[in-house]
């Protein structure tokens, strides 16, 4: 057995996992750590804050579905990767974040960066809510265990976000071990669905009249478009994807119609609200999605019966009852269930399908609102105006990557994507600033597909320190930031809940506001423009695609559009204020 030190052991591990990156920031809690990537195939990026880290693994295994690995110091470092973690551990993604801890034998005494008046060492209880399992490695013979066992966890089942904390003693000291070999200890196998309860599912899809399909995130971590497609195909059922699982079906296939909910499509709320059995696969049906629960608007279940699929047996029946709830795997699952209908029912005709044409008639008025939007030449330029631009000059398999606000209030519902894993967008915890390092993830995970983040200026403000990371680096992402001076999602509700009187904290001050193409310079890109007409987005963009290293394109836009610009066709239940 070779004799390595706990930073040798972490860097030989990860070459095992396959892990290509090392995502960062060091400090004196890890630089025990740090040192054995001098000698690792694992490649070191350094991002400008520890947030950036765990963002940027996320766009990268929300890209390829493989973890990445991010490590920081003890004390704020530690604690500035927090917000990443929960933002992946809300929409299942996976990573492992190594963070450094005190030495063994100074827990408990407050040394520098120490969270110690609960406990000792007490930062992994600060993690245990964000992630799926917290590690706390005592010696460093226990580290190849906890290495196997905290990539096993984040992979395994439903996936998501694992810490592991490792003293700084135990970085540096040296053991004789032999490192696991990572497929001798996973399941080689997804788990199916017990066969009575898909032949109940299929018997119910079988005799539907107006059955529709709705994936979620689950749907597009397991892989499973291939598996949703045909069955769509077969029974001729609509699909209303959530947004995190945006292309799993191609958004130009006669069967998608949209999303459901607050700012779902005319045609998905319609469809959803009217149907008579819902197949929901590795869905959470959360409060944006179901017009919050509101009747009639996006779901009304029962009387629609409801056939729930999900790995996690906790998100079955957790917000509405079920006909028939099924734990399993979405790919294996689905495919089980879609067998099982074949050997049912024939494949349904378009020809004479007097719900097959509701359909396209719904989805035909829905293409309509959103192409009037689109067409629209006016100055200050709408967000909209300026997806269409992007969708014109990003390539077809092209990626778009949204972060929480106005823009990914726009994008999701109006911009059409047609390959998985093309729609990087955070999802249930709503994260600001987001995208600036998961589209950074996102490239490094296929550095052929041209890469967009489609920000909003006060998101990108959030942390507009990671183009640092991509300038260094030389990755090729594209940045297009529409500017409409303010965090205005949240300026809207203001107004529409209380009035223009009674806007506070939410616009940006005309005298501060910050010139983003002095910005761009001072972090060295090499291509940046503005642009206040629309006819001239589509050739400024087609230079900054075209440009070898990241590029920046300032869009400004209107400032005071309504509804948070998008085309509200459901409910969103916020409580008002009482005097």
């Amino acid at each position: 057995m070779p004799r390595l030190n706990g930073g040798e052991i972490i860097a030989n591990y990860l070459e095992k996992e396959g892990v290509e990156y090392l995502v960062g920031i060091p400090g004196h809690g890890s630089t025990n750590l740090l040192d054995a990537f001098n000698d690792s195939e694992v490649e070191v990026i350094q991002p400008r804050h520890e947030q950036g880290a765990t963002h940027l693994a996320d766009g990268y295994a929300r890209a390829t579905g493989e973890p990445l690995a991010v490590f920081t110091s003890i004390g704020p470092g530690a604690t500035n990767t927090v917000t990443g973690a929960a933002t992946a551990y809300v929409d299942s993604i996976p990573m492992v974040i190594f963070t450094g801890a005190p030495q063994t034998h100074e827990y408990g005494e407050g040394i520098l960066q120490e969270i110690e008046r609960q406990k000792p060492g007490d930062f992994p209880s600060v993690m245990e809510p964000v992630t799926k399992q917290s590690f706390v490695v005592r010696d460093v013979e226990q580290l190849p265990r906890i290495l196997r066992r905290a990539f096993q966890t984040a992979l395994s089942g439903r996936p998501g976000p694992v810490h592991v904390d490792v003293p700084m003693d135990v970085q540096g000291a040296a053991a004789d071990v032999e490192l696991p070999e990572p497929t001798k200890h996973r399941p080689h196998s997804r788990p199916g669905g017990d066969p009575d309860t898909v032949s109940n599912a299929a018997d119910l899809l079988a005799e539907a009249d107006r059955p529709v399909i709705v994936p979620g995130g689950g749907t597009m971590l397991a892989e499973a478009w291939d598996e949703v497609q045909a069955l769509a195909e077969h029974l001729q059922a609509p699909v209303i994807p959530t947004f995190q699982s945006r292309g799993i079906i191609p958004e130009d296939h006669d069967l998608f119609v949209g999303y459901a909910g607050w700012i779902g499509s005319s045609a998905g709320n319609e469809l959803a609200a009217n149907s008579d059995v819902i197949l929901a696969v590795g869905c959470r049906f959360t409060d944006m999605h179901t017009s919050s629960f509101e009747e009639g608007v996006s779901f009304e279940i029962p009387p629609s019966k409801l056939v729930h699929v999900d790995i996690d047996p906790q998100e079955i029946g957790k917000n509405y009852p079920v006909e028939v709830g099924i734990q399993g795997d979405a790919k294996v699952v689905t495919r089980q269930i879609t067998e099982a209908v074949q050997d049912r029912v024939d494949p349904v005709s378009t020809e004479d399908n007097d719900y097959y044409d509701e359909i396209q008639a719904l989805w035909e008025d829905w293409q309509a609102q959103v192409d009037e939007r689109w067409e629209s030449d006016e100055v200050p330029m709408s967000i909209s105006r300026v997806a269409r631009a992007v969708r014109e000059v990003l390539p077809r398999d092209g990626s778009i990557v949204t972060s929480a606000g106005q823009p990914q209030e726009t994008i999701n519902p109006e911009f059409p994507v047609y390959e998985p894993r093309t729609n990087i967008s955070c999802g249930g915890f709503s994260t600001m600033g987001w995208g600036v390092s998961a589209a950074i993830g996102a490239k490094l995970a296929d550095p052929e597909r041209t890469v967009v983040d489609f920000e909003g200026d006060g998101s990108f403000l959030m942390c507009n320190q990671e183009v640092a990371c991509a300038v260094e680096h030389d990755i090729d992402v594209n940045y297009v930031v529409v500017n409409n001076n303010g965090w205005k999602s949240i300026r809207n509700l203001q107004v529409n809940k209380y009035g223009w009187d009674r806007v506070l904290d939410t616009e940006f001050d005309d005298e501060t506001m910050v010139d983003f193409m002095d910005m761009a310079e001072s972090f060295n890109v090499g291509y940046a423009e503005r642009v206040v007409k629309p006819e001239n987005l589509n050739g400024v963009l087609e230079e900054a695609f075209a440009h070898d290293g990241p590029s920046f394109v300032e869009a400004v836009v209107e400032p005071d559009n309504p509804d948070s610009g998008a085309i509200i066709t459901g409910e969103w239940d916020l409580a008002d204020l009482e005097h």
